[in-house]
């Protein structure tokens, strides 16, 4: 079932979503990513494509003889990887259409010329240095970055512990298209919704004999949630049928949100941008979680 996107009241052309785009490198989170991506294409109805990039100069014709094996041997294990991805997908939804390709270019290059007619990019979080799972491939985080549409990390594909979906907002940016995301999957998962807001005031940790006049942690924790609930008004509106649960905490937001993700379905985070719900989370915040989070991750831009 293809699905619009259009950007209101800009006067931009609409454009047709027609799928989901899954990127893989034949790695345990690259499978998890395809995974994922089945799942979600059989709760949006919509088809699963999934890209494997390969050096372009295996496609040049062409070749030096001496290297006439090595690309026949190189495109066989590249065409495998993509089978064994379309494989573990159709086991996961059976009843869903999936495409794999093998596809000449930089990943990178490949994925955002791809994404703009997609209704997301899932992507794997394979570790990589000293620390297991700590550090994302480049590509990865290069998509993250630069993607028009919602792009989800999956590191690993754990059963949930708990049927809920988890979104960090703020107070100092704005991000309509995250929220409108993280409603979406909360329903579309009956789920939960888990509305997040961590506060961090510099006095909690000023000596003693700088603290402020006036300075009350609870006071200033109910006064945060109150802004969050009237933000939330119209999104109830929208999806009567969400259960929300709003909750303001004291602490560093990477912190909070990444001990909230543990055990969830999926945590939504987004980036700067302009429109009515002030706020959604910093950059900073979002890059820190890519590293972090326990469970799949949503960037969504803003303006999507």
């Amino acid at each position: 079932m293809a699905t619009e996107r259009s950007a209101a009241g800009t006067g931009e052309e609409t454009t047709l979503v027609n799928e989901i785009l899954a990127g893989t490198d034949g790695s345990d989170s690259g499978t998890a990513a395809t995974r994922w991506a089945a799942e979600e294409a059989g709760r949006r109805a919509l088809p699963l494509r999934i890209l494997h990039a390969v050096a372009p100069w295996l496609y040049e014709t062409p070749v030096d003889p001496r290297f006439a094996s090595i690309r026949t041997w190189l495109l066989s294990q590249g065409r495998t990887v993509v089978d064994e991805a379309v494989a573990a997908a159709r086991e996961r939804a059976p009843g869903v259409e999936i495409e794999g390709e093998l596809v000449p270019g930089p990943a990178t290059r490949i994925l955002l010329e791809r994404a703009g007619a997609a209704a997301m990019v899932v992507l794997g979080g394979r570790g990589v240095g000293a620390v297991a799972g700590l550090l994302l491939g480049s590509t990865t985080l290069q998509v993250v970055a630069h993607a028009p549409v919602p792009v989800v990390v999956v590191r690993s594909l754990q059963p949930p512990a708990r049927g809920e979906v988890v979104i960090g907002v703020d107070t100092a940016a704005t991000g309509e298209a995250a929220i409108a995301l993280a409603f979406e999957e909360a329903a579309l998962r009956t789920a939960l919704l888990r509305v997040m807001h961590a506060w961090w005031h510099p006095a909690s940790t000023a000596p003693g004999d700088i603290q402020p006049l006036v300075y009350d942690p609870q006071v200033m924790a109910e006064d945060e949630l109150r802004r969050i609930e009237e933000a939330l008004v119209p999104w109830r509106g929208k999806f009567p049928g969400v259960e929300v649960i709003p909750e303001a905490v004291h602490g560093r937001a990477a912190r909070v949100l990444a001990d909230a993700s543990e055990g969830a379905e999926l945590l939504v985070v987004g980036t700067r941008g302009r429109g009515g719900f002030k706020g959604l989370l910093l950059g900073s915040v979002s890059h820190a979680l890519l590293h972090r989070a326990k469970c799949p991750l949503a960037v969504v831009p803003a303006g999507r």
